[in-house]
């Protein structure tokens, strides 16, 4: 069923609670407004959040095929699958690695994505098990890394580029989230988790950064009540800084297939 997916983005962070699932799933509803058909993996197996910032309900389950396929849901326009579908949310996934790579295996192929333009995958954090499951199993267009300005975050981050490189996944970019705080009442701005940051990692590994995106109470909000800010306030700095994004990566894959068709010239000696 990958078959007819063009394009496969992974969505990665070296750790946890730096906002990854929100830029993801920001990220494939901002595709789907640019007019692509477009498809989001939560392969976050042992903390799955997509099905609760999609706002789909408890008692939704993916339909069966012929007892092995599974239909993705429909939701915000998009197709969505995770494991939390499956297994309802509040349940811990008590899996040794080879067990969740399996699950990750399984949802990527079984699942009837359909014609797909591109495929979102919400990666777990770290550079373990499940990156390395997705980087062998499916031909990636490319990982998108997500990091705030913190040196902790940023030394993780850095990890996240080295894996992916060595793996041979091109860095279609990074997003920097929470880069500044704006103060909703006075308007003061504060770089809380430092500056410049995102943008000192993009430079030395000469990635292009997609997006700083501030720390904004109603990006978190809007995540928590399954209303993502790209569909919810599509106006907001925040939402335009992801269509801006997922402009540049859509520009930047583009690049690389008009490259990849361009022929190749040969000039023959008599």
């Amino acid at each position: 069923m990958i078959k007819s997916v063009k394009h496969i983005i992974a969505v990665a962070s070296g750790k946890g609670g730096v906002g990854k699932s929100t830029i993801a799933i920001n990220l494939a509803l901002a595709l789907n407004n640019l007019g692509h058909e477009t498809g989001l993996l939560d392969a976050d197996i042992y903390g799955p959040s997509q099905h609760k910032m999609l706002g789909v309900s408890e008692d939704t389950q993916p339909e069966q095929k012929d007892g092995k396929y599974i239909s993705p849901i429909l939701v915000h326009g998009i197709k969505a699958m995770s494991i939390g579908f499956l297994s309802g949310q509040g349940v811990p996934m008590i899996w040794r690695g080879p067990m969740a790579g399996s699950a990750l295996t399984q949802m990527l192929e079984q699942t009837v994505w359909g014609e797909l333009d591109y495929l979102v995958v919400d990666m777990p954090p770290g550079t373990g098990d499940i990156q390395l499951t997705l980087s062998q199993k499916v031909a990636l267009s490319g990982a998108v890394i997500v990091t705030t300005p913190q040196d902790i975050a940023l030394l993780d981050a850095q990890k996240g580029i080295e894996m992916f490189l060595k793996v041979d996944v091109p860095i279609l970019g990074l997003v920097e989230n929470m880069s500044v705080h704006v103060c909703a009442e006075c308007g003061h701005r504060e770089h809380i988790f430092g500056s410049d940051g995102g943008q000192k990692l993009s430079s030395d590994y000469n990635i292009r950064t997609l997006a700083s995106l501030p720390l904004d109470r109603s990006i978190r909000e809007k995540s928590d009540s399954g209303r993502p800010i790209v569909v919810s306030l599509p106006d907001s700095e925040a939402a335009l800084c992801f269509d801006v994004a997922a402009k540049a990566i859509v520009e930047t894959l583009q690049l690389k297939e008009d490259r990849d068709d361009f022929p190749e010239i040969k000039i023959l000696e008599d």
